[in-house]
């Protein structure tokens, strides 16, 4: 990384700067189809299941910010633009769609730390190892657990017990 002189900010490298970029429009749309999610589990009296999808956007809003302010500190403009998503219908469905993009968000972020090892970018890779930590043994461990728990009990059974 260098010091820009002129504006007093750091440059980062532009490879880290655009994997950083697609990161956050990433945590972006994962924070937009948790909330829709959880809306519509409130909507239809899961109350549970809308506290903790509620819990998840806010985490998500929390990465967001984190990568933001990284890639102002490097000097360049974040793109907020999240990825397409299509929202699930049925609680079946939004958990799984959930459940995929944290894989898919895992998967990001095991590239994006590789790239700042790579790089010699250590803050970055600190704040996405931070990231991956709450991907892994967070989100997607829970969603792992309400779809076996489906698996195991019966889908009506499940519902009764989010009210």
């Amino acid at each position: 990384m260098i010091l820009n002189t002129e504006t007093d900010t750091m440059q980062g490298h532009p490879d880290v700067i655009e994997c950083l970029k697609e990161l956050l429009r990433g945590e972006l749309a994962a924070r937009d189809q948790y909330f829709i999610h959880s809306r519509t589990y409130e909507d239809q009296g899961f109350t549970q299941l809308y506290t903790r999808i509620d819990h998840e956007m806010a985490e998500e809003t929390q990465h967001a910010d984190a990568l933001i302010r990284r890639i102002l500190m490097l000097g360049a403009r974040p793109d907020m633009r999240p990825h397409a998503f299509e929202p699930g219908l049925t609680v079946p469905e939004m958990l799984r769609k959930d459940l995929d993009v944290e894989y898919s968000v895992r998967a990001s972020l095991m590239e994006g730390i590789a790239l700042c090892e790579r790089l010699a970018d250590f803050v970055s890779r600190d704040i996405l190892v931070a990231q991956l930590g709450d991907t892994e043994t967070d989100h997607a461990y829970w969603l792992e657990k309400q779809i076996g728990l489906i698996d195991k009990v019966g889908l009506q059974n499940y519902l009764q017990s989010q009210t």
